[in-house]
């Protein structure tokens, strides 16, 4: 007979998430998954089979509670550009706070090339947030804020890219004046 669990695995998941953040994948060991999750080698194995399985495990929480995040407020109350205004103040809040960065961007510039399943678990994270953005858009044709002649799929990649090089030009030592000028220029261009 199996022993019981007598542990938290989401709790266990959140707590390799930061670990994972924190290092990256390749700088995160075994130890220092047992650290931060307060489990054994054994129990982590027994449980998530890999420190891979753990990782994707973790990576796919991390979207889902920026997707969260994402969706409300992308859904919520504002004109489009207070919206993706927003969504930069707080990109840059998190880039010049706690210096994470972006887990999906960290993940996709270490693991993406080389790993083809967290390739595609950061490809449908992507298709989702493009969707909310392109809604977001269309939205905003139909209010009258957004110029009923553009694009909204080539607006929606457009500030997923700027965010995504505004996240590697803070990683890369920008500071926030200049994250802030990227990000209002962005804007404009809405």
């Amino acid at each position: 007979m199996a022993r019981p669990r007598n542990f938290d695995e989401e709790r266990a998941v959140e707590a390799a998430m930061r670990a994972f953040w924190t290092a990256g994948y390749e700088a995160t060991s075994t130890q220092d998954l047992c650290e931060a999750t307060g489990l054994g080698r054994s129990s982590i194995y027994n449980t998530f089979k890999s420190k891979h399985e753990l990782f994707e495990r973790a990576l796919r929480r991390y979207m889902e509670l920026k997707a969260g995040d994402y969706t409300e407020l992308l859904e919520g109350s504002g004109t489009v550009r207070e919206k993706i205004a927003e969504l930069f103040r707080r990109m840059i809040d998190d880039e010049t706070g706690d210096g994470l960065g972006c887990l999906v961007v960290n993940t996709g510039i270490e693991l993406a090339p080389r790993d083809p399943e967290i390739a595609a678990l950061l490809e449908r994270d992507y298709r989702r947030r493009l969707e909310i953005l392109r809604s977001t858009f269309r939205a905003g044709q139909r209010e009258g804020e957004i110029d009923p002649g553009r694009d909204p799929s080539e607006l929606a990649h457009f500030v997923i890219a700027t965010i995504g090089g505004i996240r590697v030009s803070a990683r890369s030592g920008l500071g926030r004046p200049a994250l802030e000028a990227v990000a209002g220029a962005a804007l404009r261009a809405i």
